[in-house]
């Protein structure tokens, strides 16, 4: 899944980028409320932590431009912390309001709560053949046998298994799996297909040359 963190303190940005990450998000940032909303307006994320004290436009100015655009999750982070300043982000369309400082553990709960929110299905085991994929505990097995696969490979098998008889492409996967900090971004993508195919079974995706990858 892939994130986007808009905070103008450069250490706690630093600090959120290093947490999601390992936990397995992609994660892009922006340090200005403009470039938060751009980027939220022109790529597609699982979810958006904005802060409310932003410099040039507020987290509250850009949340209220972002809802007239689309739905994307908000996790509002801010160290105000009185009841009017929830009830205006809540107000705004703000899915959750954390208050700084926070526990590392409730912000990725709060972060998995505003995801399933956002429409992503909530299916706690998806199966093809004899794939099941449990979307909660992030384990796949293959005939009933546990298959070790990391954070990005199960990410990727369960976009390609939602979108089961279609054709997903190249841009798609890269757009949703990875973050502008990753290099190689050319071969990447084929990097995990084969990862997944020696895991799950050669055919579990199949290549549509010039077009992407499918499921069946």
């Amino acid at each position: 899944m892939k994130l986007l963190v808009v905070e103008d303190d450069d250490d706690l940005r630093e600090t959120l980028v290093s947490l999601l990450l390992d936990e397995g998000y992609s994660v892009d940032t922006a340090a200005y409320g403009e470039d938060g909303y751009y980027r939220s307006t022109n790529w597609k994320y699982d979810a958006v932590i904005l802060d409310v004290m932003l410099p040039g436009m507020t987290g509250f100015e850009v949340l209220q431009r972002l809802r007239k655009v689309n739905d994307t999750p908000v996790l509002m982070l801010t160290a105000r912390d009185g009841i009017a300043d929830r009830v205006e982000g809540l107000d705004h369309g703000a899915d959750d309001y954390l208050v700084k400082p926070f526990i590392r553990e409730e912000l990725l709960a709060r972060i998995r709560a505003v995801v399933r929110r956002g429409g992503v299905e909530s299916e706690k085991e998806l199966r093809v053949g004899d794939v099941v994929l449990d979307t909660l505990s992030k384990v796949a097995t293959v005939k009933g046998e546990d298959v070790e696969l990391s954070s990005r490979e199960f990410d990727m098998a369960e976009i390609m298994v939602r979108r089961r008889g279609e054709v997903v492409s190249r841009d798609f996967l890269y757009d949703n799996l990875f973050d502008e900090n990753d290099e190689s971004l050319s071969n990447m993508l084929d990097v995990y297909v084969y990862k997944l195919r020696r895991k799950l079974g050669r055919n579990f995706i199949r290549t549509r040359r010039g077009a992407g990858y499918q499921v069946d």
